[in-house]
């Protein structure tokens, strides 16, 4: 897939040698698609050599030979040393008198976990669970639908700490529990397969406050064209004994499935966006107050359905998961 800025794709590849073929001058072709004649010449000299389309895909940018590269003699003593200690790149280049850039990139050229991610004295993975290369995505929306709920502490009259400083007196007050702010619930329910989400701050997670939720967020999806048939969540009473929950998955013919008990990255979807929520709404500002807080929720909410790009969707924002 061509890069964002290039001037040509495949399509205007194939319209070059097209209409050379056809008798067209070289530069006329050229000033049409607004590109150079040396880049003209360039993809018929690709097209004659390859013999065919295929010739004008793009080619991986890595070089042939990589004369500067490392050799594997010291790649297997990097790698050696690695196992033996079970320490980072600069311990290892340290005591293999290396550049703590290069033992970094041998490290990552093979695949060697994070220490984070390893047993300190066996060297086993113990992550393993959390990491894997089988990823599930269902195949319609409404198919699966995520519900979580993030607890936000409240913001105070006149902004908090993040506005003005840890020592101000607000955040001193706050600290020493003079003054009850309180927290507030935000409850999301996410698609699964377009990333389509819904979010609403609500004073609480009881049982009818996250079945009103529910309802809510099921009429919205509703008008967006997508009926939800499958509904995933944590193990949280609320939702295994709820009795309004339950009402409200009845009524509206809900399959109900649970994250297996301590695997909270089971419901992977609604945690990741609950990260988003943070970084580009909670978090993304001083606010000066919980209701202006809470009011920037919406203009968030849209942003991400319509116009801002998601990465598992190729850049696209979820929006265009239904218009296909």
């Amino acid at each position: 897939m061509s890069h964002a800025n290039a001037r040509t794709n495949v399509f205007a590849r194939r319209l070059i040698v097209e209409r050379v073929a056809a008798g067209w001058p070289p530069a006329h072709v050229a000033e049409q698609l607004g590109i150079s004649r040396a880049t003209v010449y360039k993809w018929l000299r690709r097209y004659a050599e390859g013999g065919g389309d295929a010739a004008l895909a793009d080619r991986s940018s890595r070089p042939i030979r990589m004369p500067q590269r490392t050799s594997n003699r010291v790649e297997q003593k990097v790698l050696a040393a690695r196992r033996r200690r079970k320490r980072g790149a600069v311990v290892l280049a340290a005591e293999l008198d290396l550049n703590p850039s290069t033992v970094g990139r041998i490290l990552a050229r093979h695949e060697v976990p994070h220490l984070s991610d390893i047993d300190p004295i066996t060297g086993e993975s113990v992550r393993f669970s959390r990491r894997s290369a089988h990823r599930y995505e269902h195949r319609t929306p409404g198919s699966l639908v995520h519900v979580d709920v993030k607890k936000l502490g409240r913001i105070p009259a006149g902004g908090g700490w993040r506005l003005h400083g840890r020592h101000a007196p607000v955040s001193v007050a706050h600290r020493n529990k003079t003054v009850r702010i309180g927290y507030d619930y935000v409850h999301t329910a996410i698609d699964d397969h377009s990333r389509l989400a819904y979010s609403e701050v609500l004073p609480n997670e009881k049982d009818l406050t996250c079945a009103g939720f529910l309802h809510r967020a099921l009429t919205w999806f509703a008008g967006h064209g997508v009926r939800v048939r499958r509904l995933l969540t944590d193990n949280a009473w609320v939702y295994r004994r709820g009795t309004n929950w339950g009402w409200v998955c009845s009524a509206w013919q809900l399959k109900r499935r649970f994250i297996r008990p301590g695997c909270p990255w089971t419901n992977g979807k609604a945690e990741r966006f609950n990260r988003t929520l943070l970084t580009e709404w909670a978090y993304a500002r001083p606010w000066t107050s919980n209701s202006f807080r809470k009011s920037g929720l919406d203009r968030f909410l849209r942003r991400y359905n319509t116009q801002r790009g998601h990465s598992a969707l190729g850049g696209k924002p979820p929006i265009s998961r239904l218009a296909a």
